[in-house]
């Protein structure tokens, strides 16, 4: 934390000098953002500090997340949080527009509300923070912004930093940039760290070792996912008995080991469905083509108009925001990106709705929750379709429901017990 008139490192005060000179550039990059349909004319005005919602009165909680994920499990922080301090309010900024539309369709706690976080100049950072007047500033993960952190600094906002992960790649790519990170960590009052490998990473970057906490992964607090009642209710009028299992979150590769591994399932269970959920709606039409080549026959696309499952084999969920669906429909799920190189996804959201999790053996950036997750008998791990095809089928045969007591992280519940702390009574 900074004390009132300290002077800044040298690092900041340049850092700072060059986004001020640079603002002209941010409004120009928004503009042609705006041109392409990455922006609307509301996510410019907010992301240029022209345009904000009513503040409440009291005491406001801010926190700020880059992707869907981390949103998601800021927005379960705050909901446990508000459950807590119902004297509290909330404000949750994202940068992506993907994950303001996230939040949107899946719901924000109570009395919390959704903006997108300013243009890392001081001029916007300041309408930002003026108006808003934090009490506590949450930052998920890395996305720190050195002009958003100063101005909370200068106002003399309490930060905390969650669950925050690095490897040894991401601590090398962010080494260039490490005099930015020795004026920024410091001024954190706790840091989470999801394992200790992180903990190593940010006192190389500067954080105080005395400060960080491990944590493990603030994803075991979302919240089980919601969904529209109307569009659950019709789906499992269609499905009837049918046998349905998912692959949440796929990326190139995992749609083809699922489908050998359903051709094998329909064998034995012929009127098996197969959901797909890419973990990039874009891909879809791609992978509803794989599909239909898998199985030789038509397979339907949730944006292309196809709102239910007819009785064909697979159907692609290519849509942001319907996972609380789709786990809810399937009763056990293949999770991505763990097949593929890319770490795993979070096996928390389904497990909270009653869906078995599967997984690959690639889930570094969610290793301690698949490790204790696996011990507990929550997840199972396989290796290829045969096996697959098994884990499936024995979930169909003898579905179990899950301890919702078991399902609770010690680690990351004391979180919360932490940021009540650096809350104002």
């Amino acid at each position: 934390m900074s004390c009132p008139g300290a002077r800044q490192p040298w690092a900041l005060r340049a850092y700072l000098g060059l986004a001020r000179a640079l603002a002209p550039v941010w409004r120009a990059g928004l503009a042609r953002r705006l041109k392409r349909g990455k922006e609307t004319p509301r996510s410019v005005r907010q992301k240029l500090g022209s345009e904000y919602a009513q503040r409440p009165e009291g005491t406001v909680v801010w926190g700020h997340a880059v992707g869907v994920g981390e949103a998601m499990a800021l927005a379960g922080v705050f909901a446990r949080l508000a459950a807590l301090r119902p004297d509290c309010s909330f404000l949750l900024t994202t940068t992506a527009r993907t994950s303001g539309d996230a939040l949107k369709r899946t719901g924000l706690p109570p009395r919390c509300q959704h903006q997108f976080a300013p243009v890392d100049t001081p001029e916007a950072v300041a309408r930002f923070l003026d108006h808003w007047r934090p009490a506590l500033a949450v930052w998920c993960e890395m996305d720190l912004w050195p002009a958003l952190i100063a101005g909370t600094d200068a106002r003399q906002i309490p930060r905390v930093l969650v669950n925050a992960r690095l490897s040894s790649a991401s601590l090398a790519k962010r080494r260039w940039g490490r005099w930015i990170y020795q004026a920024l960590l410091p001024g954190f009052r706790d840091l989470f760290a999801q394992n200790t490998d992180t903990v190593d990473a940010l006192v190389a970057l500067g954080a105080p070792r005395e400060r960080i906490t491990v944590s493990g992964t603030i994803k075991a607090l979302v919240p089980p996912l919601g969904c529209d009642t109307d569009d659950l209710a019709a789906w499992q009028d269609a499905l009837g008995a049918r046998p349905v299992w998912l692959l949440a979150s796929s990326h190139p590769g995992e749609e083809a080991l699922a489908l050998q591994a359903h051709a094998g399932l329909r064998r034995q269970h012929p009127g098996a469905l197969l959901l797909i959920a890419p973990r990039a709606p874009a891909r879809g039409a791609e992978v509803a083509a794989l599909a239909a080549g898998a199985l030789s026959q038509a397979v339907p696309l949730r944006s292309a108009g196809a709102h239910i499952a007819t009785d064909a084999a697979a159907y692609v969920a290519d849509t942001i925001g319907e996972m609380g669906l789709w786990y809810r429909l399937a009763p056990v799920a293949l999770v991505g990106g763990s097949i593929a190189s890319v770490g795993g996804h979070n096996p928390h959201e389904p497990l909270a709705l009653g869906c078995a999790v599967l997984h690959g053996p690639n889930v570094w950036n969610f290793s301690e929750s698949y490790e204790r997750l696996d011990g507990l008998g929550l997840s199972r791990p396989v290796q290829n379709a045969d096996e697959l095809a098994r884990a499936v089928a024995a979930v169909w045969a003898s579905p179990s429901a899950h301890d919702s007591a078991a399902l609770t992280d010690p680690q990351a519940e004391a979180v919360l017990t932490r940021l009540l702390g650096h809350l104002p009574a």
